[in-house]
């Protein structure tokens, strides 16, 4: 699907855990200059390679069709459930500010507390001395305690720990599919909560610019379950009567209906990368473009690389088989401009507008004229609605400010 599969392992290459000498994870990407050396570990290799595996296992699978669902898998479902119900034990506080409830601190040292225990619980007794290790990705995965903050980069962590489950044998290839279409489908739930509940903040969020708020994986991944779908096409996922039709069975979907009960105003307005990619003629070339862009816009970026963690598994080695490299555009860092990229060739440009007609309109509210007497003059922005919400000339918007208020979370997110 993408040049770089051609590169990948088919499947995590498993270590003796009799004989590995397991270490605590720690920060060693300090400086700009580190992202070289990380582009060529053996950590960079084996998380692409990783990704890019999960990806295929699971084109043109829909959550609900079967496939193994092995013990680990089980109980590592039972593991989220787990950590779902520890919300309700600790809900937030009456707090002056909006976003970041300081009761997050309180359900995160929980996790810190009994996360190798839990892991421990999830594992045959035979995988006890890799918990150590592999517990702190699972703790680094569900946010920042001292920010109160969410973004690709914990998710990244959660990539990160199930690969780690791989390289030991806890997960084998058979469960493949099961820990995109349920282990992290439940993730994805857990975070949703996590992410309402506490009034978490998007961490190096883009605003209006950026993918989503908070992860990138759904949007990755769920494009590959769609693949080669008869009915549903990447110019219909905006369309609410698809998205609340088929969210449960498909990750691209169940992120797009959230996003929408989350955020107000034109889908086009609140999350115009996503709008940009409804116009890409295939799943094929959306997959093959996320799949680029996460390398630029998650993998390469210091900001997000500089928190991540390195152990015994997950290693600052030299690969013996370097990734082809992918290049970031050279006039901005923004996800928008990748939209020159292939497979993502029509999302507009940092700081461009789709063009008059292409909004949908919202309900109730009836579609903007698209005929030329109703286009702005040459070189001027067409003016949003929702001005208030719009930052000044120059300004990327504060994170949640142009997204609009947040709404309650909706029963059928609440599993």
């Amino acid at each position: 699907m993408d040049s770089t599969s051609e590169n990948s392992k088919t499947q995590c290459q498993i270590i003796d855990i009799t004989t590995h000498a397991f270490k605590i994870p720690s920060k060693q990407v300090n400086k700009p200059d580190d992202l070289t050396t990380w582009e060529n570990s053996q950590a960079y290799s084996d998380l692409v390679g990783f990704i890019l595996t999960l990806n295929k296992s699971i084109q043109n699978k829909k959550t609900s069709d079967d496939y193994p669902i092995s013990n680990t898998v089980d109980n590592l479902l039972e593991l989220l459930i787990t950590l779902e119900k520890w919300l309700e034990e600790i809900p937030p506080i009456d707090q002056p500010q909006r976003f970041g409830n300081k009761a997050f601190r309180t359900w995160f040292d929980k996790l810190k507390e009994n996360a190798e225990t839990l892991l421990t619980n999830c594992l045959p007794q035979n995988f006890n001395t890799c918990v150590p290790e592999i517990s702190i990705y699972l703790i680094e995965s569900v946010g920042n305690s001292t920010r109160i903050d969410y973004g690709t980069g914990h998710e990244l962590s959660f990539v990160a720990f199930l690969c780690c489950l791989c390289k030991i044998g806890a997960l084998v290839e058979d469960d493949y599919p099961a820990i995109v279409l349920k282990v992290f489908d439940r993730y994805l739930n857990l975070m949703r909560l996590v992410q309402h509940t506490y009034r978490m903040e998007p961490a190096g969020s883009h605003g209006v610019w950026s993918l989503d708020d908070y992860q990138f994986l759904p949007f990755l991944w769920g494009s590959s379950q769609l693949l080669d779908h008869e009915r549903i096409k990447p110019k219909s996922f905006p369309d609410p009567d698809i998205f609340n039709t088929f969210y449960k069975d498909y990750l691209f979907l169940g992120a797009i209906k959230f996003i929408n009960q989350m955020k107000t105003g034109p889908f086009a307005e609140h999350s115009n990368q996503l709008w940009g990619i409804s116009g890409v003629p295939t799943w094929l070339k959306v997959n093959t473009g996320l799949i680029k862009m996460y390398r630029v816009e998650v993998l390469g970026k210091y900001v997000i690389i500089q928190h991540f963690l390195f152990g015994s598994l997950l290693t600052l080695e030299k690969t013996e088989n370097p990734l082809p490299a992918v290049s970031a555009p050279n006039s901005s860092t923004s996800l928008g401009s990748l939209g020159s990229r292939p497979g993502i060739d029509t999302i507009p440009p940092m700081g461009m507008m789709p063009r008059p007609g292409m909004m949908p309109p919202m309900m109730g509210v009836m579609p903007r004229p698209t005929g030329a007497n109703n286009m702005p003059p040459m070189g001027a922005m067409p003016r949003p609605t929702g001005t208030d919400n719009m930052p000044p000339m120059g300004m990327m918007p504060r994170p949640n400010v142009s997204s609009g208020p947040r709404q309650t979370l909706p029963e059928d997110q609440k599993q």
